[in-house]
């Protein structure tokens, strides 16, 4: 009953559409009707300011760490499969939200609250290429994609070459599904990419 209750509660987080709120309470639209009908802070930041949209992201982060805090809290700190199932949830409950009909956002800022408690090190690597492409290309999602992708990289060069670590299997099960649900995400900015078509900062 416990594990299930811990997805659960990590889903539910997740599922909380603060940019959805945020744009809703500011200007009284639907964040999901503008741009790329996400609720993330990019698109957040196009449709009620910059301001707004910081908020937003602070606030997605902040879901992604208190999930696996809670989650460590309620299984311990070694129950390592049980608090990879609450990162994966609370990254599904935000692109998945059961609140706006699973039409929510594209899982970056909460992969980032997620991974900043289960691999600062990593993140920050990632981080650094986020900056370097957005910097280069000006494409947040292009950004937001190789980064996400590299995490299971950075995390096994850690593991490797760094910090040993006996069972690296949550752990990187965790980035890789995380980073493949972000991927997923942004098919459509794939698409816009390809046609040369998606919006830059």
């Amino acid at each position: 009953m416990r594990p299930l209750l811990v997805v659960i509660i990590a889903y539910l987080v997740g599922s909380i559409p603060f940019g959805y709120l945020i744009v809703r309470s500011k200007v009284g639209a639907d964040i999901r009707e503008t741009g790329s009908g996400g609720t993330g802070a990019t698109n957040v930041s196009r449709r009620a300011g910059k301001t707004a949209g910081v908020l937003t992201l602070l606030l997605d982060a902040l879901k992604g760490s208190a999930a696996v805090l809670l989650a460590r809290v309620i299984t311990g700190p070694n129950a390592g499969w049980l608090i990879t199932a609450a990162a994966i949830a609370v990254i599904v409950g935000h692109i998945f939200p059961v609140w706006l009909s699973f039409r929510g956002g594209k899982g970056v800022a909460t992969g980032v609250g997620v991974f900043l408690v289960l691999a600062p090190i990593a993140l920050l690597c990632a981080g650094v290429l986020f900056v370097a492409i957005v910097a280069a290309t000006r494409y947040v999602s292009l950004g937001s994609m190789v980064a996400a992708a590299t995490i299971p990289l950075f995390v096994w060069l850690q593991a490797v070459f760094v910090v040993p670590v006996a069972d690296l299997r949550p752990l990187l099960t965790a980035t890789i599904v995380g980073a493949a649900l972000i991927i997923f995400a942004h098919r459509g900015n794939v698409g816009r990419l390809a046609h040369g078509t998606e919006s830059q900062i």
